[in-house]
């Protein structure tokens, strides 16, 4: 439903001129596994006090400034020249902009959080609450990051310009926030260069880069999930197609930006949908439909440990209701009061575990962030497919729970010492968060526009860009994911349909029924 018309740099150029800083390079052994080996760069600041680092994909980067005023900084360098763009407001009440420092006993850390959108808008709002956190840079960050932290120019998908960058910034830890530069290698690079990162191998991302990779998985590992058909041409399409039977379920074999996969009772949309993915030369998956309620759990493991975090659902379609296109995520929240006693002991036990005890086995150990996609049907849970980091939206309602400081949790599954984590702690109370999208969203989204009261409260950014002048502007489909907490969802519910309402783009689109079939018990199991 569209709602109303309106409604709806850095410290990188701390090193001297000419100092050496570790990157790689790809190469491929005769298994065809990628290897990333270490190369030499230097640095060579511009005129302003950039930061250009002499290998391919980098760019530019703004002049150093300070970032983290709650904890103790380095001497600020020259003044910014960025446009300065207010300070994000806590997601609402016990929120505060620094965490208490005598909670946290990890040593302090430079963090880098690779990524875009309102997924790694809401890592750095939790790793700017993280007092152990004393820098804090984003690239390529967007309108509301660099409020937060400091931006800096890359080429994400580039594994040697994203390990040349964290060396030069000299990153303690690096945060992989998207899927594509995880199945690039971009983790197996940083970590080459000598620097902990979160986020799997290349090699073990294929988790989710292949969808026929993932299943054959689950079946080593006896994980459940749905029966499913490979399809590498028409005629194999037809007979996949007719052996599974309606509702239809048809994927994109590869990354698909969630918006890979058509369900539906209608054949012919069904071929259609696969013949699209067929003439792009694209693998195609088709898959028994499975019943019940879908749910997000997300785990962080260090190839060994598991630590599960709190369930959530989102809203895949684009319109109220369940209907329209599929996205990337219109909403999400959590907890989930429908579902049932256990369910993540569950989980853990029959998917999480096998699946990261599967992966060690094959010599492809997953450490990051797994994150199962479940249907909870009739038959019990079952994995509709597995993610190789955060989900978007998922992660802008789970972290604003979570109290356990981030950074430490994150470098302890980076760095292998998972098992010696303290148990996670969680603050009571329940999140929701809704995308504002932009018109013609996701087809052809339309950019450019101004947008207003972003600097709102609990309002994080997906897809924004900030002029000379400070104009905040659209640049993708999901431009705004608008969150909130409260005392349970019905008041976080509220809270953030309110803050919606202060939002200003141009036609912008939302649904106004996220979490809406959960506060009204519509929503059942089994």
């Amino acid at each position: 439903m569209v709602g109303p018309s309106g409604v709806s740099t850095s410290s990188l150029a701390n090193a001297p001129a000419g100092t050496a800083v570790a990157a790689t390079r790809e190469t491929r052994d005769g298994d065809g596994r990628g290897r990333h080996t270490t190369t030499a760069r230097e640095l060579h600041p511009p005129p302003d006090g950039g930061l250009l680092v002499d290998t391919p994909g980098m760019r530019e980067l703004g002049p150093r400034h300070t970032v983290r005023p709650c904890a103790p900084t380095p001497a600020p360098g020259p003044p910014s020249t960025l446009a300065p763009v207010p300070s994000p407001a806590p997601y609402g009440p016990g929120r505060t902009g620094c965490a208490d420092p005598t909670s946290v006993g990890s040593p302090s850390v430079r963090v880098l959080v690779i990524g875009s959108g309102a997924r790694e808008h809401a890592l750095c709002v939790a790793l700017h609450d993280d007092p152990a956190v004393t820098a804090l840079a984003c690239a390529p960050g967007n309108a509301g990051t660099r409020a937060i932290a400091e931006p800096a120019s890359v080429d994400a998908t580039d594994p040697v310009a994203v390990a040349a960058l964290a060396s030069g910034w000299a990153a303690d830890l690096v945060v992989i926030g998207p899927e594509v530069p995880l199945v690039a290698g971009a983790a197996d690079a940083v970590r080459d260069a000598g620097i902990a990162c979160f986020g799997p191998s290349a090699q073990a991302a294929q988790i989710e880069g292949s969808k026929s990779f993932a299943k054959h998985v689950m079946a080593a590992a006896g994980v459940p999930t749905a029966r499913s058909w490979p399809v590498g041409g028409v005629a194999e399409l037809e007979t996949a197609l007719d052996e599974a039977g309606a509702p239809y379920v048809v994927k994109d074999d590869g990354l698909a930006a969630g918006k890979g996969v058509v369900v539906t009772t209608d054949r012919d949309a069904a071929v259609a949908h696969g013949h699209r993915v067929i003439e792009a030369g694209r693998a195609v998956l088709v898959e028994e439909y499975l019943d019940g309620p879908e749910v997000s759990l997300f785990a962080v493991t260090d190839g060994t440990t598991v630590l599960p975090l709190v369930p959530a659902q989102d809203a895949k379609r684009r319109d109220d209701g369940d209907g329209g296109p599929n996205t990337g995520g219109m909403g999400a929240y959590t907890p989930l009061p429908w579902a049932p006693p256990g369910l993540v002991d569950e989980v853990l036990a029959t998917v999480l575990q096998p699946t990261v005890e599967e992966m060690a086995r094959r010599g492809e150990p997953f450490a990051g962030l797994l994150y199962a996609g479940l249907a909870l049907t009739s038959r019990g849970p079952r994995v509709v497919e597995f993610n190789a980091r955060f989900g978007d939206p998922e992660t802008q309602v789970v972290l604003p729970l979570l109290e356990t400081p981030l950074a430490g949790l994150l470098h302890a599954a980076a760095t292998g010492t998972l098992a010696g984590h303290p148990p996670l702690r969680w603050r009571p109370g329940a999140a929701v968060t809704v995308v504002v999208a932009a018109p013609g969203y996701p087809e052809r989204p339309r950019t450019g526009d101004p947008v207003t009261g972003a600097d709102g409260e609990g309002v994080l950014h997906a897809g924004t860009t900030v002029d000379a002048d400070g104009t905040v502007r659209s640049s993708g489909g999901r431009v705004l994911a608008v969150t909130a907490v409260g005392n349970d969802l019905a008041a976080a519910r509220q809270r953030v349909y309110e803050r919606v309402a202060g939002v200003r783009l141009a036609d912008a689109h939302w649904r106004t029924d996220i979490a809406l079939a959960a506060v009204e018990g519509r929503i059942t199991v089994g």
